[in-house]
Parts: structure tokens; C-alpha cells; sequence
């Protein structure tokens, strides 16, 4: 997999022995329970940073910063940084590796002691960019919850299991296309932006990881439905991913002979399968719900950004990145 190749010294950064004596002060053993793998390599949250184009006057929000070492890389590169930790014991820990390591910048540093999924305000200037390591079971919620609270966010980079990474960034029509995928396209243009190898963490992994760029759309998803009723499409056509539309959206539209009426005056063959469809097509069918009363939402034509809700109220015990 993906390594930098660049050699600086770690400088204020953590290294393996940084993160296993860090560890050893605090008590703090890596559990697969909670999907705990610290990175231990200076070189690969340098690369992380700079694939994020992380910027001298960005605000960055970090999800699970664990033992710090992607946020000392963080303050090298932006104005502020602000980090989301679940953990007591880690959360607690944070601001005095930071203020240790990095003293002229840690009043650029605030720590929000919380489960990111229940997070809807910020210390500090609204957040320009979000970096982080998000685990399998709670990666997609996370950065929903966050591209939907916080518009502000232009530019997030998030490394996640290679099989996440790949189903978010899917085209249309891919195999691995699905609820996710369509979901981030909602709000961004997504892309896959490297792979990250295993020897970069303590303890090593059994999966290889991605790394994912959103960059929120320069203007919203211009339709006349609600972000909920699209995303309740989406949810319906691919929980019977294998089914006609037709079939599929019979519940969501209160029939089978229903839904193909919403499908055919948006424009989508009733045959089409969910995987097929972009997410301008999704908000098309949401639009000719039967039932929904014309000049209901924001309006035919008008550009709405109401963000990705919750898929789940999952805490953000996820694989802690340093």
C-alpha cells in the first residue's frame, strides 16, 4: 500500500515510541472492541494533511483524535483545530500532549469531550475543512451528521476501511454503488484519494484503510424536495437493492402501480434497478411522491441545503487515529 516518502524527523510529532510510552502513561490498551489502532508514523499524517490541503487560515475539525498525532500535524498546518474525542481517558489527555509538544500552538487547539454523533455546535469559528479516521461501523453516520450540521465544512478528507472508502466514492451503476454513495453526493464530489497500508498502525490491522475526499458542492442540489424525503428514496430503493423501482418504492408511494406514476413523471424507467440512478434522479422521484402537495419543501427549482441526517445513533467508538 500507499506510504510518503518523505524523510523529515517526526519533530514535535509522535512516533512509535511517542505512542506506546503515551499509551503506557495513561493505561490505555488498543482494544478491538473499540477498533482502537493508533498511527505510529509521522509520515503518514503529514501525507494526510496534505492531501486534506489543509490551509494556514482553515478551521479543522477532527473526529477521534485519540492520541494526537494526526492533530499535532493539524495545528502544524491550520489556523485552529478543533477535536472530537468520545474517550474520558483520551479526551483528558489531549490538551497537555498538545500544549507539550506544540506550546506556541496550542491556543489555536480546543478539545469537545463528546460522541460526535450528538454534536451540533462547535467552540471557535465555524469549522472550513474536517480531517479524520472514521472506523467501519460508524464512518457513514459520522460524516453525514457532520456535512449536515456544519455547511461551513468545504473540503473533508476521512480514512476508513478500503471496502467503506470504495462504496463511498462509487459511480452509478458500480457493484459497490449504494446508500452511502449517494448520500455523500448529496452533499459533495466525492473521490477515492489513496490507500493506506497496515504497518502504520500499533497494533496492525486485519484490513487495509482509504482515504476519501468530499469537496461540498459549489451549489446545492438544486430540487424541490426536502433533503429527508430524497434520502427516504434512497433508503427504499436499495433496501431491496435486487427489485425493480417499481417494486422497491411500492411501500415508500403506497403501491407498485403508485410507484411507477412517481418514476415515469421523473423521468426513470420503472424497470431501473436503485443502483443505476444518480442522486439528481433520486430527488426527481422524491419530487412526484404521490400525495405530496404541489409547492411543498423549498419550491420546484430551488436550491436547498438541508444536509444528510442520521443513519444511526451509533457513539463514535471508532478505530482511534493519532
Amino acid at each position: 500500500m500507499s506510504t510518503s516518502t518523505d524523510t523529515d524527523g517526526p519533530g514535535p510529532l509522535l512516533g512509535p515510541a511517542d505512542v506506546r510510552e503515551l499509551a503506557a502513561a495513561l493505561g490505555v490498551r488498543p482494544t478491538k472492541q473499540r477498533g482502537q489502532n493508533f498511527v505510529i508514523d509521522a509520515n503518514t499524517v503529514r501525507r494526510i494533511v496534505r492531501t486534506a490541503e489543509v490551509r494556514p487560515e482553515d478551521t479543522v475539525v477532527e473526529i477521534g483524535p485519540g492520541l494526537g498525532s494526526l492533530t499535532l500535524a493539524l495545528l502544524e498546518a491550520a489556523d485552529r483545530v478543533v477535536a472530537v474525542e468520545i474517550d474520558d481517558v483520551l479526551a483528558a489527555a489531549l490538551p497537555a500532549t498538545v500544549g507539550a509538544r506544540l506550546p506556541e500552538r496550542a491556543d489555536r487547539f480546543a478539545l469537545v469531550h463528546s460522541d460526535a454523533m450528538r454534536v451540533t455546535e462547535l467552540p471557535g469559528p465555524p469549522p472550513t475543512a474536517l480531517v479524520a479516521n472514521l472506523p467501519y461501523n460508524v464512518a457513514v453516520p459520522v460524516l453525514l451528521h457532520m456535512l449536515e450540521r456544519f455547511p461551513s465544512i468545504e473540503r473533508t478528507l476521512v480514512m476508513v476501511q478500503a471496502e467503506v472508502a470504495d462504496r463511498l466514492a462509487a459511480p452509478p451503476g458500480s457493484k459497490v454503488y449504494g446508500v452511502p454513495s449517494v448520500k455523500a453526493a448529496w452533499y459533495a464530489t466525492v473521490k477515492r484519494a489513496g490507500s493506506i497500508g497496515r504497518t502504520v498502525f500499533w497494533p496492525a490491522p486485519n484490513v487495509d484503510s482509504g482515504l476519501v475526499s468530499l469537496v461540498r458542492r459549489a451549489e446545492p442540489l438544486r430540487t424541490g424536495a426536502a433533503r429527508e424525503d430524497v434520502f427516504a428514496v434512497v433508503d427504499a430503493a436499495f433496501a431491496q437493492r435486487r427489485k425493480t423501482l417499481r417494486a422497491a418504492l411500492a411501500g415508500w408511494a403506497g403501491s407498485a402501480a403508485a410507484a411507477e406514476e412517481a418514476l415515469v413523471a421523473a423521468g426513470v424507467s420503472p424497470q431501473a434497478r436503485g443502483e443505476s440512478l444518480t442522486v439528481e434522479e433520486f430527488a426527481a422521484i422524491a419530487e412526484h411522491k404521490p400525495g405530496r402537495e404541489p409547492g411543498t419543501g423549498a419550491g420546484p427549482g430551488t436550491a436547498v441545503r438541508t444536509g444528510g441526517g442520521r443513519t444511526g445513533g451509533h457513539e463514535t467508538r471508532r478505530r482511534q487515529q493519532r
